[in-house]
């Protein structure tokens, strides 16, 4: 136990005349990003709004991806309305404004196919989604919320 004690006071002792007596720098973690994935459409605008508002408000100081897939790709149609519900903004508000920030807004290829759909018939900015882009969006963890 002693020759523990020693050798931890050895090791902490060099570690601090290696940096010169100061203290190392603390490295934050990167933040986390936020895969935000909205597989509901005109069946359910609440969970759309909903998903989209939550990805509007961490993309204040997070990284996200917002995926549409299944029924959410009716609302990223180059004809789809401006979707409402309750006190939400509307759809194509909040998909502006997260295009604005630069925040990737993909659709699944498969689903717009199954639509009958094909990228052309997506909203300007909305991209079809890439399967690198979604590990790669972000440096920390990716957390998904799915709506």
């Amino acid at each position: 136990m002693k020759r523990l004690s020693f050798v931890m006071s050895v090791i902490i002792i060099l570690s601090l005349l290696a940096c010169n007596g100061q203290k190392p720098p603390i490295v934050e973690p990167p933040a986390d990003g936020v895969f935000m994935h909205i597989s509901h459409g005109t069946d359910d605008l609440h969970r759309v709004l909903m998903g989209l508002q939550m990805a509007v408000m961490m993309a204040e100081d997070r990284d996200v991806l917002v995926y549409f897939d299944i029924k959410g790709i009716e609302v990223v149609l180059q004809d789809s309305e401006d979707y409402t519900y309750a006190h939400f903004p509307g759809s194509r508000i909040q998909i502006d404004k997260l295009l604005a920030q630069d925040v990737p807004v993909m659709a699944c290829p498969g689903c717009l196919k199954a639509a009958g759909k094909t990228p052309a018939d997506l909203m300007d900015g909305v991209q079809v989604a890439d399967k690198d882009q979604f590990f790669d969006f972000t440096d920390g963890r990716i957390l998904t919320i799915d709506y």
